[in-house]
């Protein structure tokens, strides 16, 4: 159940009303005290409450003298070991600092508490409700806003085209891509590309048939006649399209394998052969000089930080909706399979781990520091405003022990010696 905060007036009245009612007793004791002392001959049973009287205000005296050492010197004068709070600050600040950091911040301690919470299972049924991915989806969208809005274009772009030339301008493109070509080839993944170029050339030479024909007549010599150009172009393109389909149906074609040992070779050219490299560099250096980089890069952030502020301002984009039913799938995995919920449990187990055993140190220095620029006087007051008000019950309680104890003592020794 949540508890109400308390301000620090509120403090102030309570600390101020229990002092009031521990002094009051005392002055009532001294009343009784004085009275019995006075009348205890004509009555001699106010020798007993005389003497409960006194040892009352002896026990009250000497624990508001105990309790007053603690914040201040009782009634300004310096006594030695007084005003121990004031005196010792920093001390005290070193020491709850270390207390912090020995019996709150170890590792056994944090492990133990994370084991005994159950991070995962209840971050898990969190996340898996619509609220909580509705929540860190509206978080993230502010923070990747908020990362938009303070990085510096020109800066993203220098270090986009700085890992861009690094990863793929500089180095050579020959050895890479003929290492790559070479592994496509002998696992003959390009047979497919052949396949689709003959079918279509195939295609292409039924679909017109007129095309040869034209060719020969074009470039046949005048005095030729023409049914001796309709014969050649004829046996042409019976021919070819004999030779197509042989391509198209034998897998096994000496065209195929010579096709094959063409770009097998080519492939190794790329990495062995220098003149190859450089031509394939001189392409890339083409395609890839300093102006088409850098607009290359412009138009590539330019896109992707549009998408991405586009996507993260409406609410039900598609990437705002993928992200938010990403987060439930996350949610409900950790609810319904311990092992996934077990590691995360072990790297959230792990990752304090190490902040308590890098840090700790830091945390509680933290303590330490913060004790240390207090005002001294202002470092007693807050303790006091804290703890002063349950202090002032040692006073009372120590009124009523007084009492209790020199009633006491009266009696056994009246007893005794008469």
């Amino acid at each position: 159940m949540a508890v109400a905060a308390v301000t620090e007036e509120q403090r102030a009245e309570a600390l101020r009303r229990m002092k009031l009612l521990a002094t009051g007793l005392l002055g009532v004791l001294a009343v009784i005290f004085v009275f019995a002392f006075a009348f205890q001959e004509r009555w001699p049973w106010l020798q007993y409450v005389r003497a409960a009287a006194e040892g009352g205000m002896v026990g009250a005296l000497a624990d508001w003298f105990a309790v007053t050492a603690l914040f201040r010197h009782p009634m300004g004068l310096k006594i030695p070991h007084t005003a121990i709070i004031p005196r010792r600050k920093d001390q005290i600040g070193a020491s709850l600092g270390q207390f912090v950091e020995e019996n709150f911040l170890s590792e056994e301690v944090v492990r133990s508490k994370l084991a005994s919470v159950g991070v995962a299972e209840k971050a898990g049924a969190w996340l898996a409700r619509p609220e909580g991915a509705e929540r860190v989806a509206a978080e993230g969208s502010a923070a990747i806003r908020g990362i938009l809005r303070v990085l510096d274009d020109d800066a993203v772009r220098d270090v986009i085209e700085s890992i861009f030339r690094r990863h793929v301008v500089d180095p050579q493109w020959g050895p890479p891509a003929g290492r790559m070509l070479e592994q496509v080839f002998e696992q003959g993944h390009h047979h497919r590309l052949v396949d689709l170029v003959v079918d279509s050339v195939v295609d292409w030479t039924r679909k017109n048939p007129g095309v040869l024909p034209r060719l020969v007549a074009e470039r046949s010599p005048a005095w030729v006649p023409a049914f001796v150009d309709d014969l050649v172009a004829e046996r042409v393109q019976l021919e070819l399209d004999r030779f197509l389909v042989a391509v198209q149906q034998d897998p096994d074609h000496q065209l195929r394998r010579a096709l094959d040992g063409y770009l097998t070779g080519v492939a190794k050219d790329l990495q062995t052969d220098p003149e190859v490299m450089a031509r394939a560099d001189s392409v890339k250096e083409q395609v890839l000089d300093d102006p088409r980089v850098r607009d290359l890069v412009t138009r590539t952030w330019t896109t992707v930080k549009g998408a991405l502020v586009t996507a993260v301002e409406d609410p039900d984009s598609e990437l705002t909706t993928n992200f938010k039913a990403a987060v439930r799938e996350f949610g409900q995995r950790l609810v319904d399979e311990p092992e996934l919920a077990g590691k995360v449990n072990r790297y959230v187990a792990d990752a304090a781990s190490y902040l308590v055993n890098t840090y700790r140190s830091d945390i509680a220095g933290v303590i330490t520091e913060t004790v240390e620029r207090w005002d001294a006087v202002e470092t007693s007051e807050k303790i006091e405003l804290q703890v002063g008000r349950d202090l002032q019950y040692i006073r009372i309680n120590g009124t009523v022990v007084g009492s209790l104890a020199g009633l006491l003592i009266f009696t056994v020794a009246h007893a005794i010696f008469g």
